[in-house]
């Protein structure tokens, strides 16, 4: 339900402007990037909320090459990158979870297993504005505690012309195709229609647009640093009596290395290939007959199919039985370089599929009944499906572990965090590298009763599938009120359905010949037919690896999929299967209010207040529940070292509340000048995060059949509502045309912000702050260009600090690390051949990560232990722009 009130002043000066208003003049069509600029700091001007906009230079032509690129430049916002590419987008330092993203003002799906919108599922050729509400109010029915981000369409009827414009683009990736059978190269190609129909009262757009887009990637990953430890532990007798003392470590110098020292304990460096495929629709019917009626009908579709191909070796090695030699160097608490023996090595030959289809769709209709009144209704759905397969397929010197020819593998830590390797196997033979796990990790599929030997793993598949659906209907009427302060009454109510469900589901993989002869089959060496060119890993010095077609032999039939579970069965040898399902109702009431002043000519300053809501992500409400029970601790009866455990998601769990406050004061100037400082403060009142609580399991488990059970009580650690805390910054942001400065500048100019955020969350009132995810303490964003006589040239930079971020871990969990800061340069020239003749035909280059920043997340505070280290490379784009 919403009410809104506009108040508005009324003073001599509106009779002028109104007068003024009546003059004829010539119209002046700005377009390219200073048209860019007057439109998207029009739509900040004259907003009624604190709102950041970026509009298109033309029709088809965002700023950058992607929306989430384009948007991350506006103040207070920053941008998280998925294989190079900018994904999902943080606003004033809270997470993409914490935002809401709608399509021409209603609330889209999202085909992440949460809520936040993946922009890379939206051509940027297709969107002609997007305006970011950081500040809400009664109309903005989808609101979120970090802002709402609108994309929006191009009106055919307001647009007023026929348009006609082709876009193609050709890519390269300066890395080249890692992988064999992939490549460096992909195209975009668009194409726009609009026009005006029967006296201009009906309007049509349309919109096509395919994008095959290459990304290389070469990365780092490491397990995580475990302790060193000693080298052998001493030995006790019954009185605690040394009988043989511990054995340390000994560093390069002979000395004996702390048992806290830390060391990584595996490490999985591969390379990887991208080839993004991505299919967009966009129509939009417009028919407006008088002045007092309109209706409009948007559609938009897009298919999204992402192909991976990772190669690499998977290094155990602490979390191992492989042994450090003595002779290690150790920095500041941190083994750095030193040589393992008895490696045993996992050669990874990956295969991912995503795809993802969306279609929203959506009609609008306005009447104004008479001067006064006037009434909308706008209906909506939006779905998207997402099916996702994740293949892993392993080979080795031999079938489980201890079986095969082990490494000596040195190590030598790097200065950007990762490491470099050297290896004593040519792990490219392929009479030495045979299909079949190396390690026996198949301890699951002997839980499931299919072998009696856990060497019966030789690859894995994960496949996660999601579906998530929206319908809603708005009804709304406006009062317009004279001779009054308060302009006008806007009420309404707006109904949505929204469901989403994510499965899932992994198999085992086996080669059929181990299923037929478990006990005599060994390794398999790789069929001729599916062998490939050795892949190199030289950025990690571990040379050449075997290569070979995973998909083809996997559709070959060579191997057998299994679910690796077992079930838990009844006394009675019934198998025990409860569907839960949980949940809770909840009103709340957001007030909100918006003030915008006009302190002086072209100066204004704004507030906002507001009682604003996000609701927890779809895995924190997960109503499943999971527990365990050590029989080692069967003894204790301190809850903080029991034998029983738990943990799951929290149906009832409530949504992130907060009151906000917000101030801004802009001032404009020239043509496209604006300066503008803000200051917010988020007053948290509830936020979702996991706690430990005490539980009795004896209420969900039957303790008669488990021997010598003294004690049921344990905790369990689920998802509560914190309560108290702040999220508080200042940005400031302008836009300077430098021919204000001096008339020789025309043409040049450079838009700019700076946003500083902090935040003070703790769990109880006594505990330490708590690390927000998606918080840049600073967020630095520049852009300089030049636009005369048919050139247009832009250098852009942004620059965010440390964050905590979400990364990909083991079975695609989603895992919270920081990541290390980044500056991201990008640059695009272009030539308007309107200038020579050749009307409607313009050329351009582009390039993306100009200075090839890498990604690198990392653990705890010392950022010398690396997670993931990730080079993208340089993304190059040339292309031509057509337009009639």
């Amino acid at each position: 339900m919403m009410l809104a009130l506009n108040p508005t002043a009324v003073s001599a000066q509106d009779a002028d402007a109104a007068a003024a208003d009546e003059t004829v003049l010539e119209e002046v069509v700005v377009t390219g990037i200073r048209g860019s600029l007057l439109s998207s700091i029009a739509k900040k001007r004259n907003n009624s909320s604190i709102v950041e906009a970026v509009s298109a230079e033309d029709i088809g032509k965002l700023p950058d090459a992607s929306i989430a690129e384009s948007i991350a430049r506006l103040p207070g916002l920053a941008a998280q990158r998925l294989d190079g590419r900018a994904n999902v987008i943080s606003i004033r330092g809270l997470a993409p979870d914490f935002t809401t993203t709608t399509l021409n003002g209603r609330e889209q799906v999202s085909a992440n297993n949460n809520r936040a919108v993946e922009f890379d599922q939206f051509p940027s050729e297709l969107i002609n504005a997007v305006v970011v509400h950081k500040t809400t109010d009664a109309k903005l029915v989808s609101q979120a505690v970090g802002g709402t981000v609108d994309l929006q369409t191009v009106r055919p009827l307001a647009h007023g012309k026929q348009t006609i414009v082709v876009n193609m683009r050709g890519e390269y990736n300066d890395l080249g195709a890692l992988n064999s059978g992939t490549t460096a190269w992909g195209y975009r190609a668009s194409a726009s229609y609009i026009d005006q129909f029967a006296d201009d009262t009906i309007g049509i757009a349309l919109g096509y647009a395919r994008m095959v887009s290459p990304t290389q990637e070469e990365r780092w990953n490491a397990w995580g640093y475990p302790t060193l430890g000693n080298r052998s532990d001493a030995v006790l007798d019954d009185d605690g009596v040394v009988i043989t003392p511990a054995v340390p470590y000994y560093d390069a110098g002979g000395n004996a290395i702390p048992t806290e020292t830390e060391i990584i304990g595996g490490a999985k460096p591969y390379v990887k290939s991208n080839e993004l495929t991505r299919d967009g629709l966009m129509g939009v019917l417009e028919f407006e007959p008088n002045d007092s009626f309109n209706t409009t009908v948007d559609m938009y579709y897009s298919k999204f199919h992402d192909e991976q191909i990772l190669r690499g070796i998977e290094i155990p090695l602490k979390w191992s039985g492989a042994s450090l030699r003595d002779g290690a160097v150790v920095d500041n608490g941190l083994i750095t370089s030193g040589t393992w023996d008895n490696v045993e090595g996992v050669v990874r030959n990956d295969v991912v599929n995503k795809e993802a289809e969306t279609f929203s769709a959506g009609i609008n209709s306005h009447y104004e009944i008479d001067d006064s009144w006037s009434v909308e209704a706008d209906l909506s759905y939006s779905k998207v499906t997402r099916t996702e397969s994740n293949m892993e397929t392993y080979s080795g010197t031999g079938r489980g572990s201890g079986v095969g020819a082990v490494d000596t593998l040195g190590f030598s830590q790097t200065d950007d965090g990762a490491a470099i390797f050297s290896p004593g196997l040519d792990y490219s033979n392929p009479s030495l590298i045979q299909l079949g796990g190396p390690l026996s990790w198949g301890g699951g599929l002997v839980g499931a009763g299919i072998f009696d030997t856990d060497r019966g793993q030789d690859g894995f598949i994960n496949r996660p599938s999601s579906d998530d659906e929206l319908k809603s209907i708005r009804l709304s009427g406006t009062r317009i009120i004279e001779d009054s302060f308060i302009d006008s009454l806007e009420f309404g109510a707006r109904y949505a359905d929204r469901s989403k469900s994510l499965l899932d589901e992994g198999v085992y993989l086996t080669l059929k010949g181990f299923v037929a002869d478990p006990d005599n089959f060994g390794t398999l060496p790789v069929p001729e037919e599916f062998l490939l060119a050795p892949t190199s890993l030289a950025f990690i010095g571990m040379g050449n690896m075997l290569s070979y077609d995973a998909q083809a032999l996997f559709d070959s039939g060579a191997y057998q999929e299994s679910q690796g579970f077992a079930a838990r069965v009844n006394s009675a040898g019934q198998v025990v299967r409860e569907i839960v399902i949980d949940g809770d109702k909840y009103w709340n009431f957001l007030p909100s209010m918006n003030l915008s002043l006009e302190v002086a000519d072209d100066q204004k300053v704004r507030l906002g207040v507001a009682r604003v809501l996000a609701r927890p992500r779809m895995d924190q409400m997960n109503s499943g529940f999971s527990f365990g029970y050590n029989d080692t601790l069967k003894d204790s009866t301190n809850i903080n070292n029991s034998p029983w455990s738990g943990g799951g998601g929290n149906p009832k769990l409530r949504p992130f509340m907060t009151w906000q406050f917000d101030a801004t004061y802009e001032a404009y100037f020239g043509e496209g000048g604006y300066v503008a400082i803000a200051g917010f403060y988020k007053k948290i009142e509830s936020f979702p995060f996991d706690q430990s609580t005490p539980f009795d399991f004896a209420s969900i488990v039957d303790i008669s059949g488990i021997e010598d059970v003294i004690f049921t009580q344990g905790l369990v650690t689920q998802p509560q509502n914190v309560h108290g805390g702040k999220i508080y910054g200042v940005e400031i942001s302008g836009s300077l045309p430098f021919d204000i400065l001096t008339e020789s500048l025309d043409g040049f100019g450079m838009t700019f912000s700076a946003s500083f955020t902090d935040s003070d969350v703790k769990e109880t009132p006594t505990s330490d702050s708590l690390d927000m995810p998606g918080l840049s303490n600073t967020v630095i964003n520049s852009t300089v260009y030049y636009e005369k006589y048919g050139f247009q040239a832009r250098a852009s930079m942004r620059y965010r600090s440390d964050f905590l971020g979400e990364v990909s871990g083991l079975s695609l969990v989603r895992e919270s690390k920081f990541i290390k800061a980044e500056t991201i340069f990008d640059a695009q020239i272009s030539y308007d051949l309107s200038e020579v003749g050749v009307e409607g035909l313009s050329v351009l280059v582009q390039a993306n990560n100009l200075t090839n920043q890498k990604f690198t997340s990392y653990q705890g505070d010392d950022k010398r232990q690396v997670r993931d280290f990730q080079n993208y490379g340089r993304t190059f784009l040339f292309g031509l722009n057509y337009k009639m």
